[in-house]
């Protein structure tokens, strides 16, 4: 199905194709978007609180059905004894004065009423009389009456969540029924007393036979399941409520809350509680003495998971409802506005269109004849005039754009050659000012040099044989006078280059180094100078020995130099290949001084520049020509920014190594 078949599938009415006015009118007339979340709002908030208002409800049927029963329990405790006390068997007994059958009437009466303890005393013993009550005992109190329930009356305390501060450790007291009746004789006088009760202290048949009664099987929908308790003050002392898969939790406590609205203010809790490890829905109401003392609690109360979860159910089942009718809603609306935005969307994207270049795009015929469609046409009238004027614009902004190009190539290549130009005289006019220095170093050396060589063999002639302790000291001064001669050839060689050379040896860099540091030895007296030296280098160099030795001399005294307080002087040789892999061998020079300035490191191997007060700031720019001539490379840095923790500068020769 084409798109103009679609369109007049779904074309709208007359009323409405004319006027956008209508068409916001007729979605203006659908509230549900307002209405029906505002009705479902309403409807989820009644459901939630009449359920939990349901659920209130059999949590507090449940504790009256409990509650009843528990009474009948403390009555029948209470008639049971007093049948006892009325039986023509005790009496009987008691004619005969025979202990034997008296314990064992009253052992008899006390399994066939279930009771716990049941005990006859004297009318001296001075007991209160009692009808069927709650009554607290302490350990020696309980164990005179029944000294058998010593394992049931001692509870030790579980640390509770959410339980009241205490310091206490163990439940000794005991919770008991308890009635006290006379025996009275045919005279109506008291012949005796008897005493009859049940502990409710960890008494798990009373407690399940509660929880039966409250909640038979399948009495609890949706998998929940109930739990009765007896409280001693805020302790469980008897409860089928688990701690663990099959230990019941006696010895845990009661929350804070619920302990000081039922034991404190003696009102009935009906609310959902924390029980142990899981919320229920809870009843508790105060268990209270013959003098009306809250001394415990009644609980039942149900897992409140299963119905939280319905509860959830619910609502989501609502929500879902809700959902569904907003999307059909949604769906017809959607359909009855898309004659609007379909239209502007068109137009829109047509407008970006045109943003991003695309100067010929337009938002065609549309089958809507209301205003939206009369804008799109005036739209596409306009887009066409903009289009036109543009592409005249443009024919006059890329002719201007060319002249402008070709007028910037011509003055960017004028000021290049400008620039070399310059460069050139700057050049020419340094080495025409080293040729005229290098002129006069010649003439003013060469001479006083010739002097003192010719004196230097003339004290060697004379002294013949006297010359001989001093021959290393001559040996020495004929070395510096070569090197001196050298330096001189050496500063005329970068006058004329071609025409000097040095002649080439096989060296080894660890001895021209030891050649150095002698050289250098009056600049190491200085005690507060310590050498390290690191020699590892084992490949040999092709170099001029004076060159090399002028090169090491110059990096130690400029390393030392740098040290005027002292300081540690770092030589190390070793083999290292350059990065295209040629084998070759590097020196370091490290001295411990501040190390070279941001400003001085781009000029470090020009001429003339230093930043001693005294130089000529040729030693490097020298050293660096002598190098570079043998295919070797020296370049300077400071130690910290090649990674170290020491301050300092460092310099690098590398030199190729000696072919095999």
């Amino acid at each position: 199905m084409g798109p103009a078949l679609r369109r007049n599938r779904w074309s709208l009415a007359p009323w409405l194709s004319h006027s956008i006015r209508n068409k916001l009118l007729a979605m203006a007339l659908l509230p549900l978007l307002v209405v029906l979340p505002l009705l479902v709002a309403a409807l989820v908030i009644w459901g939630q609180t009449a359920y939990d208002r349901l659920l209130i409800t059999k949590v507090r049927s449940d504790l009256a059905v409990a509650h009843g029963y528990f009474e009948q329990v403390l009555a029948t405790v209470g008639s049971g004894t007093q049948a006892v006390a009325d039986s023509l068997a005790l009496h009987l007994a008691l004619e005969h004065s025979d202990p034997a059958q008296l314990q064992m009437l009253l052992e008899r009466e006390q399994a066939r009423l279930g009771l716990d303890f049941i005990k006859l005393y004297s009318p001296a013993d001075d007991l209160r009389m009692s009808e069927a009550s709650l009554d607290l005992l302490s350990a020696p109190e309980l164990l005179a009456l029944a000294p058998t329930l010593v394992n049931r009356l001692q509870i030790p305390l579980v640390a509770t969540r959410s339980a009241t501060a205490t310091e206490r450790r163990l439940e000794d007291r005991a919770l008991v029924m308890l009635t006290t009746v006379p025996v009275r004789g045919p005279d109506g006088t008291t012949r005796a007393l008897l005493r009859g009760g049940v502990l409710l202290n960890q008494n798990l048949p009373l407690i399940d036979h509660i929880n039966s009664i409250v909640y038979p099987p399948d009495a609890l929908p949706l998998g929940s399941h109930g739990t009765a308790t007896l409280f001693l003050n805020d302790v469980r002392i008897t409860t089928n409520v688990q701690l663990f898969q099959d230990q019941r939790a006696i010895g845990t406590r009661v929350s804070q809350d619920v302990h000081d609205a039922v034991l404190l203010r003696g009102n009935t809790w009906l609310d959902r509680a924390f029980v142990v490890n899981d919320w229920y829905v809870s009843a508790y109401e105060p268990l209270r003495d013959a003098q009306g003392k809250q001394i415990g609690m009644l609980y039942v109360g149900f897992l409140e998971a299963p119905f939280r979860w319905a509860k959830y159910a619910m609502l989501a089942l609502i929500v879902g409802i809700f959902i569904g009718v907003m999307v059909l809603a949604a769906l017809f609306s959607v359909r009855w506005a898309r004659s609007i935005f379909k239209p502007v969307e068109r137009m829109n994207r047509t407008m970006q269109q045109v943003e991003q270049g695309q100067s010929g795009a337009r938002v065609g015929t549309l089958p809507a004849r209301d205003e939206i469609g009369a804008l799109a046409g005036h739209l596409d009238q306009l887009l066409d005039v903009i289009d036109e004027k543009t592409s005249a614009l443009q024919r006059k902004t890329d002719e201007l754009d060319s002249r402008v190009i070709a007028r910037t190539q011509e003055l960017t290549q004028r000021t290049a050659d400008l620039q070399q130009a310059q460069q050139q005289l700057i050049r020419s006019e340094k080495l025409a000012a080293i040729g005229q220095l290098t002129a006069s170093v010649a003439h003013e050396i060469n001479n006083p040099i010739a002097v003192m060589q010719g004196n230097l063999d003339l004290m060697r002639e004379l002294l013949g044989e006297q010359a001989r302790p001093v021959r290393t000291e001559l040996q020495l001064l004929d070395q510096q006078i070569e090197r001196m001669r050298l330096i001189v050839t050496q500063l005329l060689q970068y006058a004329k280059p071609d025409d000097y050379a040095g002649f080439i040896e096989s060296l080894d860099i660890n001895c021209s180094l030891d050649e150095a540091l002698v050289l250098v030895e009056h600049l190491l007296t200085n005690d507060s100078i310590e050498v390290q030296q690191y020699r590892q280098a084992t490949a040999r160099v092709a170099l001029n020995r004076q060159e090399l030795q002028q090169v090491m001399v110059n990096l130690l005294v400029n390393a030392l130099q740098a040290m005027p307080q002292g300081g540690r002087l770092l030589l190390h040789t070793q083999d290292q290949p350059d990065r295209q892999g040629q084998a070759g061998v590097l020196l370091a020079v490290c001295d411990s001084g501040e190390g070279i300035s941001a400003a001085a490191q781009p000029r470090l191997f020009r001429p003339f520049f230093t930043t001693k007060q005294e130089g000529t700031g040729l030693g490097l720019w020298i050293s660096a020509g002598l190098v570079e001539r043998y295919g070797g490379q020296l370049s300077g840095s400071n130690r910290r920014d090649l990674g170290e923790d020491t301050a300092g500068a460092i310099f690098s020769l590398w030199l190729p190594a000696e072919a095999a």
